[in-house]
């Protein structure tokens, strides 16, 4: 009996080694990971220039705490600030404390504008977290249920709707600011209009509201740039940050800038692990990495390659919605339910996800090859073509039924 929680449907099995974007279990066997730790690995397993920039730091200095000074948290703060034109940050070690920490900038603000109950606009199918208050701000019930009652002092809208933004604006004096994901990966890999982000900031800007943005799973070169956000060319108030920034090692980041960067001051939030030099050293290293290697670039070559060639050999098969997403995050939507299909591309060598039940979801590393890519789709086409032609030969006798 394990005595590890059961908060998990674990796949039925363990890996013991990696090697670029390969994982090999306790068997020997090798699997394609096209799941990146869900988006974590960017660099893919055992980079060797992010092994020796560990080691270096673990042989010198792993943790101080925040009462003193850390001078790779400063340097990481100004590379994060010089890449995203953002003024400050505060350093946590994961997605959900970084939109925690956003969400308390929010009420600060609020409060400084002195509104007694501040509230922010959320989506619909966003995922922000499993803290309480970030579940609160996730826009998923399977998420929410049990845990009740929730954080109030959210407001939700539908996903990339501006009007349904303004009706709020016109309705709700509450509101301080807009929590978005640009692109929803637990969502269902959805991804806004070109012009989304533009209009939300226009709105933020004539409401005094702030702008923040959940980066979590879209930033750290995912999609081809730095930040998803900056394909529209419009900067928010507030990002979060986690996942690949420090490639497997936990590190979370809350950034600010304009009025929003001026809200925290000494006592407001805090941190034991935030920031501290290895998770520092591991964030440096993955961002020079990242530009050094054009992965960001390649990013953008082969999810582009990845989508083209899955709707080219999927053209046509009834029971294909739609092949969506930016860069490496890669959406297959579907008419059915089609979790089975992570167990049975499992059985085949591959790792993928399927979330919000009917999307097949891949965050490969940014390291992925085109060698790996055509893999990918050889091993994954037929499984899915298999899968919607029992799916569509049921259809029949359950509608007679």
């Amino acid at each position: 009996m394990s005595h590890v929680m059961n908060t998990y449907a674990r796949l039925p099995v363990a890996f013991v080694r990696g090697e670029g974007c390969w994982l090999w279990d306790t068997n020997g066997r090798r699997y394609l990971d096209a799941m990146a730790g869900v988006a974590v690995c960017g660099l893919g397993h055992g980079h060797p220039r992010f092994v020796a920039a560990l080691r270096e730091q673990i042989g010198g200095l792993i943790h101080t705490s925040n009462l003193y000074e850390i001078t790779l948290q400063e340097k990481l703060a100004d590379r994060l600030a010089a890449i995203s034109g953002m003024d400050n940050v505060f350093f946590c070690n994961s997605g959900c404390e970084a939109n925690e920490a956003a969400i308390k900038l929010a009420r600060l603000y609020g409060h400084s504008k002195d509104i007694e109950a501040p509230a922010i606009v959320v989506l619909e199918k966003a995922f922000h977290g499993r803290t309480i208050a970030t579940l609160s701000a996730t826009g998923s019930r399977k998420v929410q249920a049990g845990f009740e009652p929730l954080v109030a002092g959210f407001v939700r809208v539908p996903f990339d709707d501006l009007a349904a933004v303004k009706r709020v604006a016109e309705n709700n004096r509450n509101v301080v600011a807009v929590l978005v994901e640009l692109l929803q990966g637990e969502g269902g890999v959805n991804v806004c209009a070109d012009n989304y982000l533009q209009g939300l900031r226009e709105i933020c800007d004539a409401q005094g509201w702030l702008l923040m943005l959940d980066e979590v799973q879209s930033g750290t070169g995912r999609t081809g740039k730095w930040f998803a956000f900056q394909h529209a060319g419009a900067r928010p108030d507030v990002m979060t940050l986690a996942k690949g920034l420090g490639n497997g090692v936990p590190i979370g980041a809350c950034l600010a800038a304009g009025a929003a960067a001026q809200l925290f001051k000494s006592g407001s939030h805090g941190s034991t692990f935030g920031g501290n030099p290895l998770a520092c050293a591991a964030a440096l290293a993955t961002l020079a990495i990242i530009e050094d290697e054009r992965l960001m670039e390649n990013a953008v070559k082969i999810g582009d390659f990845i989508r083209g060639e899955l709707a080219q050999r999927l053209a046509g098969t009834k029971g294909v919605k739609e092949i969506r997403g930016k860069g490496l995050m890669i959406g297959i939507e579907l008419d059915y339910a089609c979790g089975e299909l992570v167990q049975q591309a499992l059985e085949r060598g591959l790792l993928i996800n399927v979330t919000v039940d009917n999307v097949i979801r891949m965050l490969p590393p940014l390291v992925f090859t085109g060698e790996q890519a055509e893999l990918l789709v050889a091993t994954l086409t037929p499984l899915i073509t298999e899968f919607l032609s029992r799916q569509n030969a049921d259809q029949p006798a359950a509608q007679t039924a």
